[in-house]
């Protein structure tokens, strides 16, 4: 959901790369999260075009900020590509710029109305006028090639988010009228001897550091890539970051990992850019007070994010963002046939769904009409026994879809599915990082080509963004490359009659059939044959209503009243 923010502020503008911005429309197609495909050039041996604002939240402590403005004016990324607007997020005493700072550099206060890391964060972005934001914290003392090394990956593709590396080091404010003065760090740091500032060896690396090498770099993560997104240092473009609504202000603890989820809702690629470090100056809140942070963080956050560690320990309750939105046609459909499928739905195992009901609901009249022979009769049954649900909801047409919800399911309507349905499709896609789960479900009445689709959000949101208004078969074609699709078979997923046959081609030999002399894809032929099977059930639903009513309104109609009074 997007997030609103102050409205942008006319700045100094900032410079463009002689060669003009890169473009994107062929930009690689990275699976899953294997950044390692990317060819990123060296430090140094390469000419930026991109523009970038570094934003830096700030709240007092005034000494360790003078030292981070003093490492970014020793950067090594072009001054005139670069802006750094450090946001002053209600401090006792108003910071002010240091003497030693990069040559674009200003204060803004935070925003009116929020507080916190990430309302300053917003406050930034929406001032700034770089095509890459960079978010640091005012607490990083950057190696001279920082900037430049997460900007490398930035102009390979536009959808990557970079996170810096970082060392964590004790730290007395008495040390910048000493050894650590800005003019010192300044030089040391344009130098490129800032790895010389500190001790590494009794410094402490990141938590993130471990999960990052089990993953080979991450590149093998997958779609827990988004896990280890912790704020102090990373970056994204201007459009990524407005396409995942920027920073939620209601997470004043833990915002980076909630904006890390939403990225790659988006499709984002995450790339742990180790070339180059920073100090963090001080130790972290959650190395001081672990378990209060944690406290404090976890149902902030599993609120939002469906598939954090939390909501295992409560299976049974409903969350403000559903780990799947799972959609059913109802037009055309009896109540018994939908009955059949929803009921299943929403008595499985995962009661953190959000329900779709889909039908001409608009069609049913509020006026006089005959009860039992009204033309909008089911639909009218179907919205009164599923209306008291509050996970269920009701639609004209398949609603876009939700960029927070991880999931969305498509259920062939009379299928029965089994009450562990929802969680073993999930299970089935995270095994792999599937961006498309498709089970063939035998006996499914009149909807589509008769197969059950579970669609992972991200990997949809990548593919529609390397292609652009690709749809159908199309769509399919990009999620397979850059997330993968599997099969499965129903007998784990739904009810399926004995005996019958649950392969792929059994399915679709009893509904696909060629129009002579036609050449379609299988994708348009699948689309021909779910509006042919809608207009069938349309009209076999009106004879049978009709029918019934020529039947009483035919000659012999007092007779069969009078054999039914005498039964």
């Amino acid at each position: 959901m997007p997030r609103l923010r102050p409205e942008k502020t006319d700045g100094p503008p900032l410079g463009q790369g002689e060669a003009g911005p890169p473009d994107f429309t062929d930009q690689p197609r990275v699976r899953l999260n294997d950044h390692g495909v990317l060819d990123v050039p060296p430090l140094g041996g390469w000419s930026p075009v991109l523009s970038v604002s570094v934003v830096v939240p700030a709240h007092g402590q005034p000494e360790k900020l003078s030292l981070v403005l003093a490492s970014l004016a020793g950067q090594s990324y072009p001054s005139h590509l670069m802006e750094v607007v450090v946001v002053d997020d209600g401090s006792a005493e108003p910071l002010v710029l240091p003497e030693v700072r990069p040559q674009n550099t200003r204060i803004v206060s935070s925003g009116p109305g929020g507080w916190g890391s990430a309302h300053a964060v917003n406050t930034g972005v929406a001032v700034s006028s770089g095509q890459v934001v960079l978010r640091l914290d005012a607490d990083m003392l950057v190696y001279r090639e920082h900037v430049e090394s997460q900007m490398r990956w930035h102009h390979l593709v536009d959808y990557g988010v970079v996170m810096g590396h970082k060392l964590f080091v004790d730290f007395d404010p008495s040390m910048v009228e000493g050894e650590l003065s800005p003019g010192r760090v300044r030089e040391e740091v344009r130098a490129g001897r800032a790895d010389r500032l500190f001790d590494r060896e009794s410094a402490d690396p990141h938590w993130v550091e471990a999960v990052i090498e089990r993953g080979n770099g991450l590149r093998d993560s997958g779609h827990k890539a988004y896990r280890v997104f912790i704020g102090a240092t990373g970056s994204m473009h201007r459009t990524l970051f407005d396409e995942a609504g920027g920073m939620d202000p209601a997470m004043v603890l833990g915002g980076d990992s909630e904006l890390g989820y939403r990225l790659a809702q988006r499709g984002a690629l995450f790339v742990p850019d180790l070339d180059t470090s920073s100090w963090h100056l001080g130790r972290s809140q959650m190395q001081t007070r672990r378990d209060a942070g944690t406290r404090y963080r976890s149902p902030h956050i599993a609120n939002r994010v469906p598939d954090y560690h939390l909501r295992r320990k409560s299976p049974e309750r409903i969350w403000e963002v559903p780990r799947a939105d799972v959609v059913v046609q109802a037009g055309g459909f009896s109540l018994e046939e939908v009955e059949a499928t929803a009921a299943r739905v929403l008595a499985g195992t995962a009661p953190d769904i959000r329900l779709w009901l889909v039908g001409p609901w608009s069609g049913i009249g509020d006026g006089r009409c005959s009860p039992l022979e009204e033309e909008c009769l089911d639909l009218r049954l179907i919205r009164e026994a599923f209306r008291g649900d509050p996970r269920v909801r009701f639609s004209e047409e398949v609603p876009e879809e939700d960029p927070q919800v991880p999931f969305r399911l498509y259920v062939p309507t009379g299928s029965l599915p089994l009450r562990g349905m929802v969680a073993d499709l999930v299970k089935l896609a995270d095994a792999d990082g599937a961006g498309l789960v498709c089970v063939p479900v035998p006996g499914a009445l009149r909807a589509g080509d008769g197969v059950l689709r579970m669609e992972r959000a991200a990997a949809f949101a990548r593919a529609r963004h390397l292609e652009p208004g690709a749809g159908g078969g199309d769509l399919d074609r990009v999620v397979e490359a850059v997330s993968g699709i599997r099969w499965a078979s129903a007998q784990d997923i739904v009810d399926v009659p004995e005996g019958a046959d649950t392969t792929w081609s059994a399915v679709r030999a009893g509904a696909v059939r060629r129009r002579a002399g036609a050449d379609l894809s299988p994708a348009e032929l699948r689309r021909e044959l779910a509006r042919a099977q809608t207009e069938v059930a349309r009209l076999k639903h009106k004879v049978e209503r009709t029918e019934r009513k020529l039947r009483w309104f035919t000659p012999g109609l007092t007779r069969r009243v009078l054999r039914r009074i005498a039964r």
